[in-house]
């Protein structure tokens, strides 16, 4: 497997989703949502006032966005941004990644304490926006809840936490809440970050640390493949006409002093054998 570069310009890029015909991203720094082409054609979308990161969208095709800083999930029709969702009841930390299933449910991850200032790692729960705007937090604490799938028939979301080295599945209910969770799969001295999941119900994420690498994972924790990275990772999809194109996100670092402004990043695309599947 050997990966090829697709472009390069980005600050920090996250989120990555496949749409159309071409994969969308959220870039930090750049405060902006980009789309690109299979043949690196990069279009800006979407520029806001504030840190764009997940991204996912509602059954009539509008995007939701999550606001990093003011804790918001926004509304993009195409032309006009409009406030979702206010978060900041429930999230202590600032907002980070999101799926959305395919009835409009979306579950928004946050870092559960500050980050940036170096403060002790706290647990915290993902916050549900059902399609009525309604918001509450769901399921268990989680050690840092990150990027998250939903499993094909829509029953189960997956969630990795990135500070517990692990992912934990929860059953979806009809209401969109979320059942006690279960550790799906163990993977100490990783630190999972984006991921996406694949027809065979295996994850390849993005390892966070500084082993600068993806790894293919299965239920129960067994590591199927590991492949190492031009420089550090934090997110990864699967798309493309096949659904056979891995994309992979890097970054010469995570913080604003290391990336903002510089363009250092990059995209990425592997070719493997099993296309995508669920959501995102």
């Amino acid at each position: 497997m050997t990966l090829t570069h697709l472009i390069d310009g980005i600050d920090f890029g996250e989120a990555p989703r496949w749409r159309d015909g071409r994969l969308w991203y959220s870039d930090f720094y750049q405060h902006t949502v980009y789309t690109v082409t299979p043949e690196g054609k990069r279009t800006a979308m979407l520029t806001l006032d504030d840190q764009p990161s997940g991204l996912g969208w509602l059954p009539n095709g509008d995007l939701l966005v999550v606001a990093m800083q003011s804790k918001r999930l926004l509304r993009f029709d195409g032309k006009e941004t409009t406030v979702y969702a206010e978060l900041s009841e429930f999230a202590p930390g600032l907002c980070n990644d999101l799926v959305v299933s395919a009835s409009g449910h979306a579950y928004v991850g946050n870092f559960g304490f500050d980050f940036e200032e170096g403060q002790s790692l706290k647990p915290t729960r993902l916050i549900h926006v059902d399609p009525e705007g309604r918001v509450q937090p769901v399921g268990d604490e989680l050690k840092f809840p990150n990027g998250a799938v939903i499993t094909q028939d829509g029953t189960t979301l997956i969630v990795g936490e990135t500070m517990g080295g692990q992912y934990r599945a929860f059953a979806i209910a009809d209401d969109g809440g979320l059942s006690s969770g279960r550790v799906w799969a163990s993977v100490p001295g990783h630190l999972p970050d984006g991921c996406a999941l694949d027809a065979d119900g295996a994850i390849w994420f993005s390892d966070a640390g500084p082993s600068q690498q993806i790894c293919r994972v299965a239920e129960g924790g067994e590591i199927l493949e590991q492949i190492a990275t031009p420089a550090q990772t934090f997110a990864c999809m699967l798309g493309g006409i096949d659904g056979k194109t891995l994309f992979v996100l890097t970054a010469s670092g995570s913080s604003r002093e290391a990336v903002a402004g510089k363009a250092e990043g990059s995209i990425w695309t592997l070719q493997v054998d099993v296309p995508g599947a669920g959501t995102p």
